[in-house]
């Protein structure tokens, strides 16, 4: 059985105290009205993680996890985050390769590759974002991109790192936009992904993989693209920065 993960990307979003307030809401909501099997991860800016680490600590099913890190472990990087200050301070997941981190910091495949080993030489669990343009869906190059995307951010791995990565499928068409990839589109990608998973690493290994889905995800379509066969949960924007919409995608997992 895959993991089910829903995680909830803050982006830059909520002071301080606005932080501990939503996450202390998510938090009893969940435990008052969820009895379903998914994992819930809170990833907020990153002056937030080691107070919403520590309350969330006796959560058995939810953890704190992190927008991004360097590919670097320590030195003279003025202004970055390392893997092991992320896991000093209680986050377990880490964002790796977000369509935002791509387009407006000129992030690369090579260079989020060497991000991904970083996370996973901490014993943190990358959640690694893949995802095609609108003019790339257009004119139907999409799967050689996502082919791309994966092969070179990942593909380097052996099984046992293979094992940690969580892939998170993200159509930069709907990041925000309010469209959201139909349940079939989105079906469609996530079986392509596994496929080239399970080409490179057999099936066993690839059935185990935990895929989400990215792009305006919200209550009312969580529960039918849930119901999809190969998608694992959701990588969650805008409405993870309400507790009530948050949880209502959570619930949405059986």
């Amino acid at each position: 059985m895959r993991k089910k993960i829903i995680a909830g990307n803050w982006k830059m979003n909520k002071n301080f105290e606005e932080g501990l307030a939503l996450a202390s809401e998510v938090v009893n909501m969940v435990k008052d009205e969820y009895q379903g099997g998914a994992h819930v991860v809170l990833i907020p800016p990153f002056t937030h993680i080691a107070a919403i680490s520590k309350l969330i600590s006796d959560t058995q099913n939810v953890s704190s996890g992190a927008q991004n890190c360097s590919n670097h472990a320590s030195g003279a990087y003025t202004g970055e985050i390392s893997t092991e200050m992320l896991k000093s301070i209680g986050a377990t997941y880490v964002i790796i390769g977000h369509s935002e981190r791509r387009q407006y910091f000129g992030e690369h495949n090579d260079w989020l590759a060497q991000k991904v080993n970083a996370v996973l030489g901490s014993g943190l669990n990358p959640i690694y974002c893949c995802g095609e343009t609108l003019e790339e869906r257009e004119s139907n190059s999409h799967f050689s991109i996502l082919e791309t995307q994966i092969k070179d951010g990942l593909f380097h791995l052996d099984d046992n790192q293979m094992k940690q990565v969580v892939i998170a499928y993200e159509p930069v068409w709907a990041i925000g936009t309010g469209k959201t990839a139909s349940t079939a589109q989105a079906q469609e990608v996530h079986a392509f992904i596994r496929g080239l998973i399970s080409a490179k690493y057999g099936n066993e290994l690839a059935a185990q993989i935990t895929i989400q889905y990215g792009g305006s995800v919200k209550a009312e379509n969580a529960a039918e693209l849930f119901a999809a066969p190969d998608i694992d949960g959701a990588l969650v924007g805008g409405a993870a920065l309400q507790s009530r919409s948050f949880v209502d995608i959570i619930k949405a997992m059986p």
